[in-house]
């Protein structure tokens, strides 16, 4: 078999042409024959005993050329791209099939994009501003009332008025017009006013509201609505106030901090401690996001095209990657689409860009690498081995077997992670 690779000058798009010598295009019709007799039912031959001769004046060599071609295309273009050393992104355009024939060596073309090379721009002496982690009285002050907020019993008010922050027990059933509709009753529904869960408007009018008042709660539902039937009209709530809550928060005291915190004895000790975890997750936090600031800029620096294809590929892994979240929520894609009122499409295409920049962080990462020729050692490998043993409670045998048997995967990681603390050891922090 013979190659040849032409890249167009500025592009990601080259030609590779292929031929295929004839005993090849022979053994592929032999290869076909084979199958195809399998299937045939001839008076006077049992079943794929029918001779091959008689087969080709019977039905035509041709008859086989569409199962020969794929076993010949299955295996040449692979081995082409090998040799050849290219890495395509998306699916080739095949021109040439027509020339098969039987005795003939075969000659086809393929269309093919491939990874862009970036241009790299600067990636050394990026200038960038670290974030604070200093920790405030008032977010550690936050952080307890949220903690006391989980902990907060309900007491019923009983001839008070609702406030924002209030939870309205109610039976309510929507009419458009004079006619209820489908979804638009309840009855016992626990509200928590200002949470947002109903249509826009509805909850604010229940403001004032007390037990056992009837309330008209009229509403617009919102164009891009996902029950058709509803988008964009007017409704009207028929509601009934059963009984209004309170949240009564407990105390902060010593007892109350031993509670839901074993490890400390007083509040002032909670406290402390609330303050240390917090100036640590900040801290994290603040390192994330100068390396995710580096890395952009490096990206943003650097000049080449991604390949529509290599989007499309990286908005379905995104596109199966929403889809296990939701599914560890107890949903599922369809299901999504149908309470959002959105289609597939409609995600697909609001996940494009993000999913041009992975693409764009990803390639720039490793043409840095590669400038830098920074590469995983065994030793990189057996450290990251060790400590996912740690985490995961696994042997390092399991971990690798869990990995496919390889530790490729883990040695691109690596050479990911040392590209970005080189961006970080370079970089200018304010």
């Amino acid at each position: 078999m013979s190659i040849k690779w032409e890249k167009q000058e500025g592009t990601n798009l080259g030609t590779l042409t292929v031929t295929v010598p004839a005993e090849k295009v022979n053994a592929a019709l032999d290869q076909a024959f084979k199958k195809v007799v399998k299937e045939i039912n001839v008076p006077g031959f049992r079943k794929g005993k029918m001779p091959r001769p008689l087969f080709e004046q019977r039905f035509g060599v041709e008859a086989l050329y569409q199962d020969a071609l794929e076993i010949v295309m299955g295996e040449a273009y692979p081995n082409a791209l090998d040799e050849a050393g290219i890495e395509p992104v998306d699916y080739p355009s095949i021109d040439g099939t027509e020339n098969f024939a039987k005795g003939q060596d075969f000659t086809f073309t393929a269309k093919v994009v491939v990874k862009p090379e970036p241009k790299l721009g600067d990636y050394k002496g990026l200038e960038v501003t670290k974030q604070s982690a200093e920790v405030t009285e008032e977010e550690i002050t936050a952080d307890i009332e949220a903690k006391l907020a989980q902990h907060a019993e309900m007491e019923v008010k009983e001839d008070e008025a609702i406030v924002e922050g209030d939870t309205a027990v109610i039976d309510f059933e929507g009419f458009v017009g004079e006619e209820a509709f489908e979804g638009g009753k309840g009855e016992d529904y626990a509200l928590e006013i200002g949470s947002g869960t109903f249509i826009p408007g509805f909850e604010e009018q229940l403001v004032g509201a007390k037990t056992g008042d009837n309330k008209d709660v009229v509403v617009t539902f919102p164009e891009e609505y996902h029950a058709e039937e509803l988008a964009g009209k007017e409704a009207t709530f028929k509601v009934t106030v059963k009984e209004v809550k309170v949240k009564v928060l407990p105390k902060l005291d010593d007892a109350f901090a031993k509670e839901i915190d074993e490890t400390v004895e007083t509040a002032a000790a909670l406290r402390e401690k609330m303050t240390a975890e917090k100036a640590e997750a900040k801290k994290a936090e603040a390192e994330a996001v100068l390396r995710d600031e580096l890395v952009e800029k490096a990206a943003a620096n650097a000049e080449f095209e991604v390949p529509s294809g290599m989007v499309n590929t990286e908005v379905d892994q995104m596109v199966r990657e929403f889809d296990q979240r939701l599914q560890q929520q107890g949903m599922n894609l369809e299901l999504y689409t149908q309470f959002s009122g959105q289609t597939e499409e409609d995600l697909r295409g609001q996940m494009k860009e993000e999913a041009e920049n992975r693409i764009r962080v990803r390639l720039t990462l490793e043409a840095i690498a590669a400038a830098e020729k920074i590469e995983a050692t065994e030793e990189d490998v057996n450290k990251e081995l060790e400590e996912m043993s740690k985490q995961f409670n696994m042997t390092t045998e399991q971990i690798t077997t869990a990995l496919g048997g390889s530790t490729e995967i883990l040695k691109q990681d690596i050479v990911m992670k040392k590209t970005v603390e080189l961006l970080v050891d370079n970089a200018v922090i304010n």
